[in-house]
């Protein structure tokens, strides 16, 4: 029985050993996708996803020996570091190339003791007829060696030895001759100096693998072909990560929501990949990059997933696509995904129809503020978004104990450091331009702050916002990362800082702020004060000054850079009608007749324009008195001509009388405005007072335009040379930059750009007459010519090119007129023509009538009277003038006329074609 037993047991040991055999010979074969290669020998195989990260295992290539790769902190040296065993790298690559992210079918042959499992990797699906046995190629190419002892033999075993033979006898991968130290890789495990790497390689691609994933945004690259590896944060994103609880080793690793899933995305399309990495900034000892892979690159697809949101302090850096980023992030929250499940997105209260429009800057209100008009005529006041301006420095404790103050509200311009160049910044490249405006948000009213429309405001294509905080005038206002009521050019704003903290630039210099000192001399009542600057300023003569406020008509705030003082200033020679006001109390005061008007008109020409101005006195209240000029016109006399001011007796010492007096006549004679009602004196006879010699004073002109037989349009020959220059920089920018189609609206009286229809250049001109909606007449101010033009073929003008004086001037000739006939009219118009046309001529005014100017005008390569030359060829007729300073003068004339009646010329070919009740020009019989 005990045989029996014995028997029964053998045999059972030997089925057991059979079946182990069996099993042996034909192990199951699994499926998976290759995750990574940690060496030529050794794989990790991941699962098929399931509700989140696959399963995972590493498999050990059975029955091969590869090279060992060199690691960090894994050596015997004295830095800790092990280097690359020769081909170590290649052979890694060898399998890296062909397996990384691609499906496999593999074998698990045996464990060792340590649990670690070895067996054989195929490259393909299980069953695919071609699949490639990976330990084979490696053995081909000489980069493994075959384990020959201790290992059973089998056919697979032979067909290894077999191979390996093979590529030895032909000398391949590290059976070849030659230096094994060349297939060594010289590998930098660490960077010495972070930001001077990243300066010398700022905006590069540089070729790499990526190594390690620590999670989805920061991972571990080794650059090609220098082998140098570093860590690298995606910029301008943050993902989910993974957390240490607890001290030391013995802290527990806790996953922020959605960490494993973020990881897992990026590893599937990262890791191990040939990637281009973007080097951007840096942070600490990490590298702060894009990395772009074929398919694109990873930070917008994170985003657009629903893995991670864009931060503010790494955006700045990013050098491509950070439109897109934000895109992405907006997408992800439209879908509230993942990380923004419980995203609740804020209504927009603007209407499409609203969010985008061109208009005129009129003020800028303050470093983020300015007010624009619109094409309907409405103001509105904008915030430039997600801008902070200057403010005032923090106050120490000791300041304010011994009495210090902060800046008050009407001082902050001149006491906040930088904020009055900011202002100026605004106003320089602003003022009086069109500007286009994006509305961003509204920010509600909240506690004593009212309502606040904000918005991107560009000019000439450039973001205004972007520049002034390029200046380091403003900096960047910090928003929540879930409050998407920001800049629609948010990035461009962080990269500007970026860009001026870098280069020390305004409130980012390290060196103290510039300091306005500026005297006060527009409060009331400090009249002492303001007596002490009244000598300096009237001997300066003409001061050049900014308009910070307009008060009425002609009641300003001035500031004189020069002088560095702030003054009310008020406009001698006239009487202006007051606009209401209100008063501290609240109660309001009504104003005049006319006073809103008067008091719109110098706010849209003077309001933060450049001026300059000429002192005259100062009245008890310590305001200053005087005139002021804007783009070279005085508008004491702008507002005469606009019937919105009358002349003051004043006026009648001063040197601008007579044009005061002659700008009053025309409005006045029209009932116009404030003149409305008036009701004209009885006339009272004048004698006047004559000179009795006549002077000479000639001007050089040449004729651009006839206009009649008797008078003729010319330009100063002296200032030539500047219009030409100013028509040429007119006409670059306008084709440069051409005006958008409806853009203009002509108003009488405008001063435009306008497209000449003979040759299609822009000049200067005049609005004279709007006759229905595309139809306008013209005067080319620097020609003297008139056209009615099509709307389209106009644009407005800056005041660039509004300062320079109109160059054409009207003459009549002195002592001509023409006879009452159209024929000879024509006639004599035509000779004018002749005569003088796109010619130089000497001209002297012998007398004026109004505001018209009679002169002499001289041929100056004839030498010539041009007007006796007319009298004289018959085609004109003399006017008699009684001044005795003339009276030689008009003698030579009557001669003329004589002898040309006697020849029977022209208009004296039938005897004397004047009435016998003909009148003398500017005298009554």
């Amino acid at each position: 029985r005990a045989l029996q037993k014995r028997g029964r047991s053998l045999a059972s040991e030997k089925q057991r050993f059979s079946d182990q055999f069996t099993m042996a010979q034909s192990p199951q074969r699994y499926t998976a996708t290759v995750k990574q290669v940690l060496s030529a020998d050794s794989i990790v195989l991941r699962g098929q996803p399931k509700g989140g990260p696959p399963p995972e295992r590493t498999l050990g290539l059975s029955g091969i020996m590869a090279p060992r790769l060199g690691r960090k902190g894994g050596g015997s040296s004295a830095s800790g570091e092990s280097k690359d065993e020769p081909f170590a790298f290649e052979a890694r690559e060898f399998v890296r190339k062909r397996l990384i992210g691609k499906p496999v079918t593999f074998v698990v042959e045996y464990k060792s003791k340590a649990g670690r499992e070895y067996g054989t990797v195929w490259l393909g699906k299980d069953g695919d007829p071609v699949a490639v046995n990976i330990k084979e190629e490696l053995v081909k190419e000489g980069l493994v060696e075959v384990r020959r002892s201790g290992m059973k033999a089998s056919e697979e075993q032979t067909q290894l030895v077999a191979l390996e033979d093979a590529a030895k006898a032909s000398g391949k991968g590290k059976w070849a001759e030659g230096s094994a130290e060349e297939h060594v890789r010289d590998v930098k495990w660490t960077l010495d100096n972070v930001r001077q790497f990243v300066d010398r390689n700022q905006g590069k691609e540089i070729d790499g693998i990526v190594e390690f994933a620590r999670d989805a945004c920061t991972m571990r690259v080794q650059l090609l072909p220098s082998h140098q590896y570093v860590t690298v944060m995606l910029s301008g994103i943050k993902t989910p990560v993974f957390k240490t609880q607890g001290e030391g080793n013995s802290g527990s690793t806790v996953a922020e929501p959605f960490a494993e899933e973020a990881k897992y995305f990026t590893e599937s399309r990262l890791l191990q990949r040939d990637v281009k990495v973007v080097i951007e900034g840096a942070s600490n000892q990490n590298v702060l990059g894009t990395i772009l892979h074929p398919a694109g690159n990873i930070s917008e697809f994170l985003l657009r997933e629903g893995y991670g949101h864009c931060v503010d302090w790494s955006i700045s850096v990013v050098t491509q696509g950070k439109e897109k980023l934000r895109a992405a992030e907006t997408s992800a929250k439209g879908r509230q995904l993942r990380y923004w499940k419980d995203y609740k997105p804020q209504k927009q209260p603007i209407a499409i129809a609203e969010r985008e429009f061109v208009g005129k800057v009129v003020e800028i209100v303050n470093a983020d503020a300015v007010v624009v008009k619109l094409t309907d005529g409405q103001t509105k006041k904008l915030f430039l978004s997600s801008l902070r301006p200057p403010r005032a420095p923090a106050q120490k404790e000791e300041d304010s104990s011994e009495g210090g103050s902060k800046p008050t509200r009407g001082r902050q311009l001149y006491e906040v450091p930088y904020m009055f160049e900011a202002r100026e910044f605004l106003r320089k490249k602003l003022i009086g331009k069109k500007v286009q405006v994006v509305i961003d948000y509204i920010k509600p009213a909240e506690n004593s702050f009212p309502e606040k429309t904000c918005a991107t405001i560009n000019s000439g294509g450039i973001n205004v916002a972007e520049a002034l905080i390029s200046k380091g005038f403003a900096t960047v206002l910090r928003h929540r990362q879930d409050d998407n009521q920001r800049s629609s050019k948010y990035d461009d704003l962080l990269s500007a800082e970026a860009r001026a903290n870098k280069n020390g630039r305004g409130l980012h210099a390290k060196k103290e702020a510039p300091v306005h000192r500026v005297a006060d001399l527009s409060k009331s009542g400090d009249h002492a004060k303001a007596k002490q600057f009244l000598p300096f300023l009237q001997r300066a003569g003409r001061s050049h000054g900014i308009v910070e406020f307009v008060a009425s008509g002609s009641r300003l705030r001035l500031f004189l850079p020069k002088d560095t003082c702030l003054l009310t200033f008020l406009l001698a020679g006239i009487s202006c009608p007051k606009a209401s006001q209100v008063t501290r109390s609240g109660q309001e005061l009504p104003g005049d007749a006319y006073g809103e008007e008067a008091l719109a008109f110098t706010k849209e020409l003077c309001l933060q324009q450049e001026v300059e101005v000429e002192v005259d006195g100062m009245d008890k209240a310590g305001n200053f008195i005087g005139w002021l000029f804007i783009n070279g016109k005085n508008h004491s006399v702008s507002l005469v001509e606009e019937a919105l001011a009358s002349v003051h007796f004043s006026a009648d010492k001063s040197k601008y009388a007579t044009v005061l007096h002659n700008a009053e006549a025309g409005p006045k004679s029209r009932r116009e405005k404030i003149w409305a009602d008036y009701e004209e004196p009885k006339a009272q006879e004048e004698t006047a007072v004559e000179d009795t010699e006549r002077k000479v004073v000639f001007s050089e002109m040449i004729v651009t335009e006839v206009s009649s037989p008797s008078s003729f349009w010319a330009q100063s020959v002296e200032t030539g040379p500047k219009l030409e220059e100013l028509l040429a920089k007119l006409r670059e920018e306008l084709e440069a930059d051409p005006p958008l189609p409806g853009a203009y609206k002509p108003r009488k009286g405008d001063l435009c750009a306008a497209r000449f229809s003979a040759d299609q250049l822009w000049y200067r001109a005049l609005v004279e007459k709007v006759s229905g909606a595309d139809r306008v007449h013209i005067l080319y101010i620097d020609f003297g010519n008139r056209e009615e033009s099509r709307v389209s073929d106009l644009a407005s003008l800056s005041s660039n090119y509004t300062s320079f004086p109109a160059q054409a001037k009207e003459y009549h000739l002195a002592f001509v007129s023409a006879v009452d006939d159209e024929e000879w009219t024509s006639v004599a118009a035509s000779n004018l023509q002749s005569l003088v046309l796109n010619a130089n001529v000497k001209v002297n005014v012998e007398y004026k009538v109004g505001n018209q100017e009679f002169v002499t005008a001289t041929d100056v390569a004839e030498g010539s009277d041009v007007g006796k030359a007319l009298v004289a060829d018959g085609l004109l007729q003399v006017e008699k003038r009684r001044e005795k300073r003339l009276a030689k003068l008009v003698e030579e004339y009557l001669d003329a006329q004589e002898e040309a009646k006697a020849a029977r010329k022209n208009v004296w070919q039938y005897g004397d074609a004047t009435a016998d009740t003909a009148t003398e020009f500017g005298y009554s019989k």
